[in-house]
């Protein structure tokens, strides 16, 4: 029988020195003022329950093959180019764009001009790293700042590299720029986190005891696995929900329990397993220890963290960076006829040796985006998915890699932004469109009301 009883929205499972937040459950019967009106109008129960719009910013570096990114004809229907193919059967849950440009970026050479400003899209100071300046505030951290106060977390900050300082003499930019998208201020930027576990351990809120020895941590109940510490809680929660719920909870604890596995093969030290050497450059440091190909896991992990934090609600709010810019990464282990480094290859001159592989690094990329939403397509919210209450920002700071140009950017925006998006099209804008323009109508869909933002004049048309 389904039950009646009901538990607060923020609901924990406990266990010693752990807490685990819970998925929306059918139990939760509360909703927002808003949404109790829209709900209202509409003839829905009053104790259905709301769903929150979450938004994630996923950026990659090096640009795109132009030529197998944006499609040739706008609207429904269009044929999928090769580097997006990965997303076809997520055509109708993405708008792709073309047009879109960042103004203040065509003032600086190189990549860290059009970087460090990808989320604020306002001027960035050329600098040895001093004085550093960004322009604004970015898009996350003003979602931040106005809804973050409604989830154990304000906003989490994921990536892969670490990051770069110095000097690239070639242009005079600090290369600092090139480490970070999330910024709390023009001249702060928001320290990502690149180690699986220690990611996991933030998000779920696993503490250990600062004054224990190493000794009694190794054999304290706070370096179990997350999920054992919290069972027993989670049994008792779960003979007290109806059967749905039930299903739920079942689901989100063996997706927690799947990246505890994970996480914990990630991190055993093994002398006969791969690891990088010194001779490889500084982009590859952050390759976790295991055979090649790692790289992939470690990139699929992190989008799996940032899943599991939007269905527990304990962040709305995330950013990943797949790597720094000008990332040599070697895709050689993981793709079929790709050698050399991606940004070697993202200055292709033209050269079919160079932009078709090129062109599969960007297919690559795709397909961690096609990873991550067959993830939140299959998690039920409400008569929806995650997916469907969620924003996915997916794209790099240039366009053409050779060019270095700002114009034309490639951007996806996937996910359905809680019913206020209009997916399944390609939106092909007038020349030099600002993309703060769709900034501005992401911000909306947060909550954040806005008259503008970066270098926007108007808010675009999504919906």
């Amino acid at each position: 029988m389904k039950k009646t009883w009901q538990i607060p929205r923020r609901t924990f499972i406990r266990g010693v020195g752990a807490s685990l937040s819970l998925p929306i459950l059918e139990a939760m019967g509360t909703i927002a003022p808003k949404a109790a009106a829209n709900a209202a109008a509409s003839g829905q129960a009053s104790g259905a329950v709301q769903a929150p719009v979450r938004m994630g910013c996923l950026f990659f570096p090096n640009g795109v093959w132009e030529e197998t990114w944006h499609p040739k004809q706008s609207g429904g229907g269009y044929e999928m180019p090769f580097a997006l193919q990965p997303l076809e059967d997520h055509r109708d849950s993405f708008i792709t764009f073309s047009g879109l440009d960042k103004a203040n970026s065509h003032r600086g050479d190189g990549h860290y001009a059009k970087t460090a400003n990808f989320l604020t899209g306002m001027p960035v100071r050329k600098t040895t790293g001093k004085d550093v300046s960004v322009g604004g505030i970015s898009i996350d951290q003003l979602c931040a700042q106005e809804i973050g106060s409604m989830t154990p977390l304000p906003s989490l900050e994921l990536g892969i590299d670490p990051v770069v300082s110095g000097i690239d003499s070639n242009v005079g930019f600090t290369r600092l720029y090139g480490s970070y998208i999330s910024w709390r201020s023009p001249s702060v930027p928001l320290a990502r986190e690149i180690n699986p576990r220690h990611a996991y351990e933030r998000l779920f809120g696993v503490y250990r005891s600062r004054n224990a020895s190493v000794k009694d941590r190794q054999q304290s109940d706070d370096d179990r696995a997350l999920l054992d510490l919290v069972l027993e809680d989670a049994k008792d929660l779960r003979r007290r929900l109806g059967r749905d719920d039930q299903f739920k909870l079942d689901e989100y604890l063996d997706s927690v329990r799947d990246v505890e596995k994970r996480i914990a093969f990630f991190s055993k030290e093994d002398p006969r397993r791969w690891k990088p050497t010194t001779s490889l450059g500084r982009e590859d440091w952050a390759m976790p220890s295991g055979e090649p190909g790692d790289h992939q896991e470690h990139v699929r992990l992190m989008l799996d963290l940032i899943v599991l934090a939007f269905q527990t609600d304990s962040t709305r709010i995330s950013t990943f960076m797949f790597a720094n810019d000008v990332s040599s990464k070697n895709f050689s282990n993981l793709i079929d006829g790709v050698s050399g480094g991606h940004h070697q290859l993202s200055h292709h001159q033209s050269k079919k040796e160079n932009y078709e592989p090129y062109s599969k690094i960007n297919r690559w990329h795709s397909e961690q985006l096609a990873y991550m939403l067959d993830k939140m397509k299959n998690i039920p919210e409400g008569e929806g998915s995650l997916l469907d209450n969620t924003m996915l920002l997916f794209g790099s700071s240039i366009s053409d890699g050779n060019r270095h140009d700002p114009e034309n950017l490639p951007i996806i925006l996937a996910g359905g932004g809680g019913g206020a998006i209009d997916s399944g099209r390609h939106i092909a804008c007038e020349k030099n469109t600002p993309l703060c323009n769709l900034y501005v109508s992401m911000l909306d869909r947060m909550g954040v009301e806005v008259e503008s933002f970066g270098d926007s004049v108007e808010p675009l048309k999504i919906d």
